[in-house]
This record gives structure tokens, sequence and C-alpha cells, in this order.
């Protein structure tokens, strides 16, 4: 019987084998992987890249002719004053980008009309190769 008892608490002294996986390296090295590619991802930022001007301009005999785009609240786009769609407008920019002379483009959006709208015609001016381009009426947007 001493045997048996031994053998009984031998057993019971004994610590069990562990079956199961450790996990917590693993998951250690899963956090530092996706910490890794979240730093690495570069940022994609919505922007418009506009080539600044730098220094003094030459002074111009001939003076640009000066184009008036304006945004209404209600997302009108008016030419000189008129109301035109996205065909006809792409279709004046196309005319004002063939002239000896570029004119100025003044865009004066409203405070209210949609950023995608004044965005739009912005990427719209670069495309067409017109390079004068000013927005009037930034004021509005002070608070």
């Amino acid at each position: 019987m001493n045997k048996k008892r031994a053998k009984r608490l031998q057993r019971i002294n004994t610590p069990e084998v562990m079956m199961d996986v450790n996990t917590t390296p693993l998951i250690d090295v899963m956090l530092v992987l996706l910490v890794m590619l979240i730093i690495t991802i570069p940022i994609q930022l919505h922007a418009v890249n506009l080539e600044m001007p730098v220094g003094v301009p030459p002074n111009q005999a001939n003076k640009p002719q000066i184009v008036q785009i304006d945004i209404d609240a209600r997302n009108v786009i008016y030419w000189q004053g008129s109301g035109v769609t996205a065909e006809q407008l792409n279709s004046k920019m196309s005319e004002a980008a063939q002239m000896e002379v570029q004119p100025e483009i003044h865009l004066r959006p409203n405070k209210d009309c949609q950023y995608s709208i004044f965005a739009n015609i912005l990427a719209s001016t670069k495309r067409m190769g017109l390079n004068k381009i000013a927005v009037i009426g930034s004021e509005q947007f002070v608070q």
C-alpha cells in the first residue's frame, strides 16, 4: 500500500505538463509589427499643389485681363457675372489658356459653398495651364 500511496502523492506533487501554446510572445511581436506598419505608411493628404511665384515679378507692358469666377452659397459658378455649367467653365478656361497673355483668374468663393467645387475649379485651372490664380475674399473665413 505504501508504494501505491507514494505514487499517488508523487503525481499530486509534480506539476502537470502544460499542453497550451503560450501566445504572449506572439501577441507582443504582432503589436510591434502593427506599430511599425502604422509608422511607415505615408499620410495621405488631399491637397491641390500650387506653384507659388517666387521673387519680384517682371514689369509687364500689357496688363493681363482679369477673369472673375464666383461661387455662390447655392454652389452656382459664375464666369464674369454670368452663370455657367461645368462644361462651359472648362471650355472658357481652355480658351483663356490659349490666349497670348494669360488672364488673371480671380476666384471668389462664398463661405457657404462646397469645398469640393472650389477644389475642383482650382484643379481645373492647374490642369488647363492657367498659372495666375488669386483667391479673393478670404476675410469672410476669419472667425
